[in-house]
């Protein structure tokens, strides 16, 4: 049997909050603790690491380099979904062992839970090379449901070859899989973030585009979809404005981080995507976390959500006094899906290691002159 990890380590941190999260969420024990053993196995040895030693990798996945994120995904009259986001081995080892890491986790995964990985196959010459570049290898999200078996969702390096390479990358990668016309459907970005594969049963499976955006304004988040009857700018903007505290009357530029843009595309025949998201780092825009849950509890109530469960959810991760750090609520994000009704997700940081102080005046994005 797998176990669990002590109290004070790695895994022990991380699976303690993920089956706290599990009875917020209202899944069943059985369910939580075969979670929280999952977790601890995908993190490898890293997880028996007492959080007294500093992290064992400098994870790209969070701020404090904790290789495990939380998220919450609601739905106006639907019940919330709880995920979690993990580097399998803990990135320990450099980028090469990273990526084997990362594929023999799925591959185990796929194994207990009678999932194909046929379309994480096709493409692991591109995104595992011999001598990989970039920030990560590969991440691992989970979808946490009642009965002990998850969605599973792969997120992947771009830059694996090396930056220049990555738009050549990510196209060819859609190639393989046959989105032959996406490529072209992309808003401009700075930047090429992340690729990404949902693999086992989802009613109609992923393929992702992550794209990073420099001192972005309100009015071209709302520009930025290029979803088939994708959602109202103006509701985008709306969205943007909450989520990093702009005022109506502001011209305002993000540029402490890049707001990030998800395009989804799940049929091959238009070449443009059927799902979008924005996602507003709203850690880097507030003075605490106080000020991160009012924006968050503003617009759940803003989309008929009610927040009792982030509430709760919060309780889970963390006893201290929200005033007294800046970023547990890492991201809060909208997204689009055709046919489905829009979602509010919220990202919550472990804070295994290190907890940011809050800023003090609350840091302003810079306005446009």
């Amino acid at each position: 049997m797998i176990r669990t990890a002590p109290p004070g380590t790695l895994g022990g941190h991380t699976a303690g909050q993920l089956l706290r999260l599990c009875e917020a969420a209202g899944l069943g024990g059985a369910d939580a603790t075969g979670y929280a053993r999952t977790l601890t196995a995908a993190l490898g040895p890293a997880a028996g690491r007492s959080l007294d030693l500093p992290p064992p990798t400098r994870s790209f996945l969070s701020d404090d380099h904790t290789p495990v994120e939380f998220s919450i995904s609601f739905a106006a009259g639907a019940a919330p979904t709880l995920r979690v986001l993990l580097e399998p081995g803990s990135g320990v080892g450099g980028l090469a062992q990273s990526g084997r890491d990362g594929l023999r986790v799925v591959r185990e995964l796929a194994r207990r839970w009678d999932f194909a990985t046929d379309r994480l196959d096709e493409l692991e010459d591109l995104f595992f090379p011999p001598s990989p570049q970039g920030p990560l290898a590969l991440w691992c999200a989970l979808e946490l449901r009642s009965g002990g078996v998850p969605k599973v969702k792969v997120y992947l390096n771009p830059a694996a070859s090396g930056a220049a390479r990555a738009a050549e990358t990510v196209r060819e990668a859609l190639r393989r899989l046959g989105h032959r016309q996406a490529f072209t459907a992309l808003p401009e970005a700075d930047r090429l973030l992340f690729f990404a594969l949902d693999l086992g049963d989802w009613e109609e499976p992923r393929v992702k585009v992550y794209t990073a955006h420099h001192g972005l304004s309100a009015a071209a988040a709302g520009g930025l979809s290029r979803m088939v009857g994708g959602p109202d700018p103006a509701g985008i903007e709306a969205f943007f404005r909450a989520a990093a505290g702009i005022g109506d009357d502001q011209d305002t530029l993000l540029d402490r981080r890049p707001v990030q843009a998800c395009h989804a595309f799940t049929e091959t025949a238009t070449g443009l995507p059927g799902g979008f998201t924005l996602y507003v780092p709203v850690r880097d825009y507030i003075g605490h976390d106080g000020e991160a849950l009012d924006r968050t509890v503003a617009l759940l109530r803003r989309h008929g959500i009610d927040p009792a469960q982030l509430l709760g959810s919060l309780a889970a991760v963390t006893s201290r006094r929200l005033e007294e750090g800046a970023g547990l609520i890492a991201y809060l994000a909208l997204a689009h899906q055709r046919g489905r009704p829009p979602r509010v997700m919220v990202y919550l940081s472990s804070e295994a290691y290190r907890v940011r102080p809050p800023a003090v005046p609350s840091p302003r994005a810079e306005a446009v002159h």
